[in-house]
């Protein structure tokens, strides 16, 4: 029987969230024929290496944010030679730097919206980009720290005073609909719409009982939809990922346009996570989804 160890917790600020997806994915592994480690993850490495020994298997990859999903645990585990799910070294730092990820996509001719970096210290002089724009951590998931400034705003002195994230992007708002599209490998599942019952799709929207609802397929044209389908699969492509990715997305109905925001190499597998949801609607449930991303763990040796 196949030994795979599960790492969830970490030391971001998506712990509690990754403590969610890692003991869903052990019952899923669990019911799918697997011997399941539960590893809860901290800030001691030696820990974690001791509760790799003996080695197993494979390492399902249940972390998210910084140390878990950058390329960091990742090299750990290329260095011990110990396969792993989902992207690798390059692909996971690369996604989860936004200013990088955009410099991929841009290369590959993929749409995104006008953006730049600056210290958060710039928005008390003046509006980086014209109104509405958005600002957001260069190295966060999971919406964490993310603004939306919008004409007659006056929360410039609370987002300086209260930031923690290092370096801001401030991107253009794309008006419209968010949209999100699996990928398993070259294939996308399907789009879905997610609309949130507050004022935008945030941490508390994404991961809270009724903070959202998921519309999949989405209910938008045809064309739309196999356009972001091609998107997605061209992202997670251009990055380098594997195994399973997500990507974000807005369209704007009145204009037609359709903008590519980010690349999630980790999405997350809690009860209202967004790639269980899409592998269901195509016929894959929660169990055997999890094994296939186990059978395609690998290192770089």
């Amino acid at each position: 029987m196949m030994r795979v160890a599960v790492l969830m917790g970490g030391v971001s600020s998506e712990r509690e969230v990754s403590l969610k997806s890692g003991r869903q994915v052990c019952i899923a592994l669990s019911e799918a024929g697997y011997e399941v480690i539960p590893i809860i993850v901290t800030s001691d490495l030696s820990a974690l290496l001791a509760a790799l020994t003996p080695r197993p298997d494979v390492v399902f990859n249940a972390l998210h944010g910084r140390f878990g999903e950058d390329g960091t645990i990742q090299g750990v585990l290329d260095y011990i030679r110990i396969p792993y799910t989902h992207s690798g070294v390059r692909a996971s730092a690369v996604a989860m730097d936004k200013a990088a990820a955009k410099a991929v996509f841009a290369a590959a001719g993929l749409p995104i919206a006008p953006h730049k970096i600056i210290d958060i210290s710039e928005l008390l002089e003046q509006d980086p980009l014209p109104r509405p724009y958005v600002v957001k951590p260069v190295n966060e998931g999971s919406s964490v720290g993310v603004f939306i400034i919008k004409k007659g705003d006056n929360l410039h002195a609370g987002i300086v005073a209260d930031w923690q994230f290092g370096p801001a992007m401030v991107e253009q708002y794309i008006p419209g609909r968010e949209l999100t599209v699996g990928v398993l490998e070259n294939r996308a599942l399907t789009v879905t719409e997610i609309l949130p019952t507050e004022k935008f799709y945030d941490y508390h929207a994404k991961y809270a009982a009724g903070g959202s609802r998921h519309v999949l397929p989405a209910e938008i044209p045809d064309d739309i939809a196999a356009r972001a389908k091609e998107i997605a699969v061209a992202a997670h492509s251009a990055l380098g990922c594997r195994g399973a990715s997500r990507a974000d997305l807005r369209y704007d109905p009145d204009t037609g346009r359709l903008i590519l925001l980010e690349v999630n190499t980790q999405p997350g597998m809690t009860a209202t996570s967004l790639l269980p949801e899409q592998a269901a609607h195509e016929g894959v449930d929660f169990p055997e989804l999890c094994a296939w991303i186990v059978e395609r763990a690998t290192c770089r040796v």
